[in-house]
Order: structure tokens, then C-alpha cells, then sequence
């Protein structure tokens, strides 16, 4: 019987051979904590140490500050600052401050993250980094800590269940709405701790920024990770940030061709429309055109699932399409994932017309992921957002929060209500 991609992944991680349902314990390649908890995970390590601790390889620790980048009050600036100083004694030096963006993000660009990786971090979509083939998890800060220790985790081998998307998506149809699609038919716990192996020719000629969205929301259908093997341009791009090793890694990975999986579906896009997951739940899922018309008060375009260059594009191209102006009832917010996002912008002449348009451009932050940033919406108003999670008060208490398409968002923000982006480009 063959073995599927998680499987492989963490034999290589433990040394043993493992079937579903095994309890092991995991080397961990990467333990990350970011600016949200990792100031925690710092006082509790030096609880437990006396303060005498030390990691076992400050070169397998990294910190990021995403989420409350800058700090906004000073229990935050405080927060950070002791997660500095620690990294400081610790001999930690991948440290990515709040001029670098969301953290799974700078790591991918920075070359850290290979396939087969097993790492662990702070932040419940860490699964994201499944668009390379890396088992990433958000965990608590108690696992974090237990990690600093040894370099080991323990998992349980879960069942991994096969997608596989055929055809091309239509203008004004991305794969957020693929993944919106999925969201809507599984719900909130039908990827309940499995694994999931994405195939098919729309998942083999997409772009990372494309595979980064559809591994964000694994979590929000309850599921451990979805997982992507690199190949094409993604695969070239992964190399040259992270070395010649990810071929191997590449290989050793892949899932056998008589893996067994829980569950198989097929879907094929062609004909796929944008759609919306409406308040308050990101299952709660419709076609943009059913809900269009509805008022909205602000529209933020970013966070880990859509704030790659690409992304953002996707909503310049509606912007131009409407002559650079967007309606002056709506507050519209656009936040780049990363520095590197953001210069790319800035080069291709975006950010100024954004700009001009009257568009909110910021620095990289996980931005209206919480209630946490700049941008909170009050009680009563209407918000539309490429963020991964809608429930009421997310981003503000009594507020509600449509989620969809970068595209989707910018025509909604041209029109000044909810709109269907192909209204604006076809």
C-alpha cells in the first residue's frame, strides 16, 4: 500500500514508518512564533528555564512581526520589545521586524521553507506554506515552547483526503473563487484533521500566489494542511530561493501512485462564477450576483490569502477598467503581505495610482485579519474583504464582513455596493 504526501513527510520527520492514526514524535525544521503570542511563548519558556534556558538551535527559531506591525500602543511596542531582547540572548537572527510583512510570506521569500518541511508556528494559517509541499501548523504556545526545547513535536498521522480541479477560470473568475467554492460545499468540518493533496491541471498551471489562497482556508474547513507539490515556475521560483535540495525534497514527497485516500472529489472550473462567502461564516457561501447591490461601508484587499502581487494586480485591473476611481462612500484599504509585494507595486506604477484614486495604500501587516489594526470597522457597518474569516465582530464588534476575490472586492469598491467584477471587465 502507498504512501501519501503527509506520510512520507513525517517518516521523514520522525525516522519511522507511520500509517494513519500513528502518534509520533517529529524533528521540527522551523519553530515560529510571531509579534501575536510570541511574547507569551518568551515569558514562558524563561518560566519553566529560570531564565537560564537555552534553545536547542537558534538557527531553527524565527520570529515574526505581522500582525501588529507597527506597534499601535505600547503594551504592543513592549511585547516586541521582549521577543527582541530574547532573540538578542538566545543568538537568534532571523528575526523579520515589522518592516517585513506576514510571516509565512518572508519566509517563503527568504528561501526558508522546502518541501517536506515540518514546521510550526504561532498563527492558525500556518498551513499556508502547504503550497510548497511543507507541513506547517499553527499551534499553541505551550507546543511552541515544548519545541524550543528538544526541536521535536509530536503529531498524529491524519487521513488525507485527494481534490482535483480541472479547466480554466472565465474572466473575473480566480482561484479565491475555487476556493470559496470548496469552503461552500465541504463547510466548516469537512476537512476535519485531514490532510488534503490538491491535483489537476488548474492546480499545475497556477501561480504560488494562487496556491498560497487555496492552502489559507484549509483551516477554515477544519482541516490539518493542504499540500501542493511544487513543479513548473513555481518550482524554478522555489529553487532560487531556496537552493538546489528542493528537487529531492520534491521527490521524496510525492505521494505514491497507489496511496490510499479517505476521499476523492473532482471538480472542473470552467464554468465557475465569482462567489462570496457572506456574514457571518465563511461556509455561508453565494454567488456574488445573488448579493449584489448590498451595501458595504469598507473594502480591504490583502492578508495572507490575497495579498500577494498578483492579487493585487487582479484589482488594479479592475481599477483601470473603471477609469482609477473608486466610489467616495466606501473607505478602501489595500495592504501588501510583504516589503518585497510592496516594492514590486511601487515598480510597476500601481501604488501612485492607487493613490490617486483614492485608495488607502499601507505598509505589509496582516492588516483587518482581527480587531487588532488600523482600518476596524464600528458596530453596524458593512465591510468586504479577501481576508480568510467572517465571523461577526471579527474586525470590529457588531460589525459583519463579506469575504471574496480581490477582483470581486475592487468592483465593489469602484460601484460603492457589492459587485460582480465581470460587470466592470467583460
Amino acid at each position: 500500500m502507498g504512501k501519501t504526501m503527509i506520510e512520507k513527510i513525517i517518516e521523514r520527520a520522525s525516522g519511522k514508518k507511520v500509517k494513519v492514526g500513528d502518534r509520533v514524535w517529529c524533528n521540527i525544521d522551523w519553530s515560529t512564533a510571531r509579534d501575536f503570542g510570541g511574547a507569551n511563548c518568551v515569558l514562558q519558556f524563561e518560566e519553566v528555564t529560570e531564565k537560564k534556558g537555552k534553545v536547542w538551535d537558534p538557527e531553527k527559531v524565527a520570529f515574526t512581526f505581522d500582525l501588529q506591525a507597527p506597534a499601535h500602543a505600547e503594551k504592543v511596542a513592549q511585547n516586541q520589545k521582549i521577543i527582541r531582547d530574547f532573540a538578542k540572548r538566545q543568538g537568534i537572527s532571523k528575526v523579520f521586524d515589522v518592516n517585513w510583512g506576514v510571516g509565512q510570506h518572508v519566509l517563503l521569500e527568504n528561501g526558508l521553507v522546502k518541501p517536506g518541511d515540518v514546521i510550526l508556528g504561532t498563527d492558525s494559517h500556518m498551513n499556508l506554506l502547504g503550497a510548497v509541499g511543507s507541513f506547517a501548523t499553527g499551534v499553541g504556545n505551550t507546543d511552541i515552547v515544548a519545541s524550543w526545547f528538544k526541536g521535536t513535536n509530536w503529531f498524529r498521522v491524519p487521513e488525507t483526503m485527494k481534490i482535483s480541479a480541472t479547466g480554466t477560470f472565465k474572466k473575473g473568475v480566480c482561484m479565491r473563487d475555487f476556493l470559496t467554492l470548496l469552503v461552500g460545499t465541504l463547510g466548516a468540518d469537512g476537512m476535519f484533521f485531514r490532510s488534503v493533496e490538491f491535483y489537476g491541471e488548474t492546480i499545475e498551471n497556477s501561480t504560488l500566489a494562487d496556491r498560497i489562497t487555496l492552502c489559507s482556508m484549509v483551516t477554515e474547513m477544519s482541516g490539518k494542511v493542504g499540500l501542493i507539490l511544487p513543479n513548473g515556475d513555481v518550482l524554478d521560483w522555489l529553487r532560487a530561493r531556496a537552493g538546489n535540495e528542493v528537487d529531492e525534497r520534491v521527490k521524496a514527497i510525492a505521494a505514491d501512485p497507489d496511496a490510499v485516500y479517505c476521499q476523492e472529489l473532482s471538480f472542473d472550473v470552467n464554468d465557475l462564477e465569482p462567489l462570496a462567502s457572506c456574514p457571518d461564516a465563511p461556509d455561508n457561501v453565494k454567488k456574488v450576483r445573488e448579493v449584489a447591490g448590498n451595501h458595504i461601508d469598507q473594502v480591504h484587499i490583502g492578508s495572507c490569502s490575497n495579498g500577494r502581487f498578483e492579487d493585487i494586480a487582479a484589482a488594479f485591473d479592475v481599477l483601470k477598467a473603471a477609469n482609477f476611481q473608486v466610489s467616495p462612500t466606501v473607505r478602501t484599504i489595500i495592504t501588501p503581505a510583504t516589503r518585497e509585494t510592496m516594492k514590486r507595486c511601487a515598480e510597476a506604477g500601481m501604488i501612485q495610482k492607487f493613490l490617486e484614486a483614492g485608495v488607502i495604500f499601507t505598509n505589509p501587516t496582516c492588516s483587518l485579519c482581527t480587531a487588532e489594526h488600523y482600518g476596524v470597522l464600528p458596530s453596524g457597518d458593512v465591510g468586504v474583504s479577501t481576508t480568510n474569516r467572517n465571523f461577526i465582530g471579527k474586525v470590529g464588534k457588531g460589525s459583519h464582513t463579506y469575504l471574496m476575490s480581490p477582483m470581486s472586492a475592487m468592483a465593489s469598491a469602484v460601484r460603492g455596493v457589492i459587485t460582480d467584477p465581470r460587470d466592470i471587465l467583460c
